[in-house]
């Protein structure tokens, strides 16, 4: 447990890690590539050392001495049958995104993690991969992990995604389809939320040689076939971490600049900047990177995060110092996260003195200016690093904020 001591005044410049989603996207590009990648910038935390580790486990020389510049040594789409079962964790993104990559491969791969990840549904993925012709299977029977796969490749032609709730079952479908064994197709049904991190899916993709045919709605794609080309690739700062120190200022009225946060960014959260903006804060872009300079009269606003759920708690946290309603709307898909976060955010709050409402889309929150109904508590985190780190943003206001099972930030911030 560690109890967060408020601050008087904040001006600071920061720089966070290197972005997750970019780091796992780059470093499933560059195993599949033919020849050597240098990934510069990346995110070393617990959930890219799983990735790495399933990849090397598959075949994959990589070489993370240099924290620096990361070297992928690509193999064109081999991969190897592991000697033993893939433990990822509860790290969603690398079992959504290496179910897709075992796929590939020739032989018997077994995805498996933490007793979470035993509750986070994978089957949209299961019946697009089935598609492709793909033996695979949920060992419980309940659509979730454990999976076995019997691999033998991607078969290709025209698939289905039944639904488009995670935006990870698409971009792993997207990621290995250039190997199919005749062009791929894929078409989404239902709504698709989080569709910046499937342009950032593209992205990535784009990089490293192979640009896909996306429909205007991102509801049909055609991915042409070749390798990726191994290359030179640098990770933008971390917009979701960016979060925690730009959610800071605005609830201390202080000043935070994230220096290596680019603008524009590839990554959704980034545009967690306008809602502050909304709400009363000011922003600036320089150089030097992206400044929030909070107030003290924060006003509460009604959104839509459905494309943007991991910076939610953040908003949600800052909202409980504006004064008035906030309503934060489309975010029933934190549920599946690494706990239910609409719950858990909630009640949380509410042990501070917030006056929060859950419906099973959307969190109501009633704040008040400077927070000033808000006292201090001791704060679960549910095991679940954005818990910890939207919290303890909180405790730089208030005093008596105890975040309890703090490591939790190894996930994907190891020096918050």
């Amino acid at each position: 447990m560690i109890t967060i001591t408020p601050v008087a005044n904040l001006d600071a410049v920061v720089s966070v890690p290197g972005s997750k989603s970019l780091t796992q996207r780059a470093l499933i590009a560059a195993a599949l590539a033919q020849g050597t990648s240098q990934l510069h910038g990346p995110l070393a935390s617990e959930d890219t050392h799983y990735t790495m580790t399933a990849l090397r486990a598959m075949g994959v020389a990589c070489d993370d001495s240099n924290p620096d510049c990361w070297v992928v040594e690509g193999r064109g789409g081999l991969i190897a049958e592991p000697k033993q079962d893939i433990f990822l964790g509860n790290n969603g993104t690398a079992t959504r995104f290496l179910t897709s990559v075992a796929a590939l491969g020739q032989g018997r791969f077994r995805i498996t993690g933490s007793e979470r990840m035993t509750q986070r549904p994978i089957l949209p993925l299961m019946q697009a991969l089935q598609g492709w012709q793909v033996d695979i299977a949920s060992d419980a029977g309940n659509g979730c992990p454990p999976l076995t796969i019997q691999a033998k490749g991607l078969a290709g032609g025209r698939t289905t995604l039944p639904e488009g709730k995670s935006s990870q079952y698409l971009s792993s479908l997207l990621l290995v389809a250039p190997y199919a064994a005749s062009l791929a197709e894929l078409e989404v049904q239902g709504e698709i939320l989080s569709k910046p991190y499937v342009t950032m899916t593209l992205a990535v993709m784009a990089d490293f040689g192979i640009r896909v045919e996306a429909a205007p709605g991102l509801n049909f794609f055609r991915i042409p076939q070749g390798p990726y080309q191994g290359r030179s690739y640098r990770i933008e700062g971390d917009a979701s971490g960016a979060s925690y120190f730009w959610g800071a200022a605005a609830v201390t009225g202080g000043r935070v600049t994230v220096a290596n946060v680019p603008v524009p960014s590839l990554q959704g959260d980034a545009k967690l900047l306008p809602y502050l903006a909304r709400m009363g804060c000011r922003i600036e872009q320089t150089e030097g990177g992206i400044t929030v300079i909070g107030s003290q009269q924060l006003e509460g606003i009604e959104l839509d995060m459905g494309d943007m759920p991991d910076v939610a708690p953040t908003l949600a946290v800052v909202a409980a110092f504006a004064e008035g309603t906030t309503i934060i709307n489309n975010i029933e898909h934190l549920r599946i996260k690494e706990c239910d976060r609409v719950s858990a955010v909630v009640t949380e709050l509410r042990k501070m003195g917030a006056e929060v409402e859950e419906e099973q889309d959307r969190m109501i929150i009633h704040g008040q200016a400077g927070g000033k109904n808000l006292h201090g508590a001791r704060i679960d985190t549910y095991n679940d690093h954005r818990m910890a780190m939207c919290f303890a943003v909180a405790g730089l206001r208030i005093p008596g904020i105890e975040i309890t099972g703090e490591d939790c930030v190894a996930k994907s911030f190891p020096d918050f």
